[in-house]
């Protein structure tokens, strides 16, 4: 089961690194980004991590991979982290609201919106919290070096 995800969360995040017009050479770092986050995802909930945490938790990891990257190939964050987070869009569940709100299942509507939108909560979240992350080592190798 890992295998399949591994590979489908490389190729979706590399392929949208390319609708991105991210670098030729930045591809496989974005398609890396996508999958470890997915992978630790997918992870996180299969022992038995509640959703939005294990959300907050990969984009959190892919974000912090992606100012590694970044780094690393002299490239904005932006091109990895973008596309290193499309796995973790809750997409699926935004059609469902609105196949339900069509489909005049308002209450099952607003459940699948209002998770979808917890999901992107988690997802801001994440990449918040590694921010306020970089920033503090950035601080503290500023500090140490006066």
């Amino acid at each position: 089961m890992y295998i399949e995800q591994i590979v489908t969360s490389f190729i979706a995040s590399a392929a949208f690194g390319m609708i991105f017009n991210a670098p030729k050479k930045a591809l496989v770092q974005c398609g890396l980004a996508g999958m470890v986050g997915w992978v630790l995802y997918i992870w996180l909930q299969d022992i038995g991590v509640q959703r939005l945490t294990a959300t907050v938790v990969a984009a959190y990891c892919v974000t912090m991979i992606s100012y590694i990257f970044a780094k690393t190939y002299r490239t904005p964050i932006i091109v990895f982290s973008v596309s290193g987070i499309i796995p973790l869009v809750p997409g699926g569940l935004a059609y469902d609201a609105m196949r339900n709100a069509v489909e005049n299942q308002y209450d099952q509507a607003v459940q699948s919106g209002a998770e979808a939108f917890m999901m992107s909560g988690a997802i801001a979240l994440g990449l918040l919290l590694s921010e306020v992350t970089n920033q503090v080592i950035r601080k503290i190798r500023t500090t140490n070096r006066i």
